[in-house]
């Protein structure tokens, strides 16, 4: 999913949720519909109280997280608090793409979405790497 005019300029919050919301739309069956299901949230930075949950120090240390409980252990008698939900934060996503600079801003955004995705429904690696050909 390269497109040069994402690479010509620092991508925004808006710029970054397009790319994401593209990836899921050309998500493999039977992972497309469900995977519209998920709320998704682009911030420049995770809060600080995410960050302390997490025990990190350093906001650049995370690209993207899923809040939520993976389908492959969700059970019918579970009653949500929340939606499923995928975090996209968009300085450290800038952060990695400049330091790499081997890889296109929608690969790069692809590649976290689809990492995220996996946590929802509770794919293995290999199963990663059927839709996301960089995880192999």
């Amino acid at each position: 999913m390269s497109n040069p005019s994402y690479d010509s300029i620092a991508p925004s919050l808006e710029l970054i949720e397009q790319i994401a919301r593209e990836t899921i739309a050309t998500l493999p069956e039977p992972w497309r519909e469900p995977a519209t299901h998920v709320v998704l949230r682009v911030e420049d930075f995770p809060s600080e109280d995410l960050l302390h949950a997490m025990d990190l120090e350093d906001p650049f240390e995370l690209t993207g997280l899923y809040e939520g409980i993976p389908l492959t252990e969700k059970s019918v008698s579970d009653q949500p608090t929340h939606p499923d939900l995928i975090w996209l934060f968009r300085r450290p996503i800038l952060d990695e793409w400049a330091e790499r600079g081997d890889v296109s801003i929608a690969e790069l955004v692809s590649h976290v979405t689809i990492h995220e995705l996996a946590h929802h429904f509770g794919w293995s690696d290999e199963e990663i790497a059927t839709v996301d050909r960089w995880w192999e």
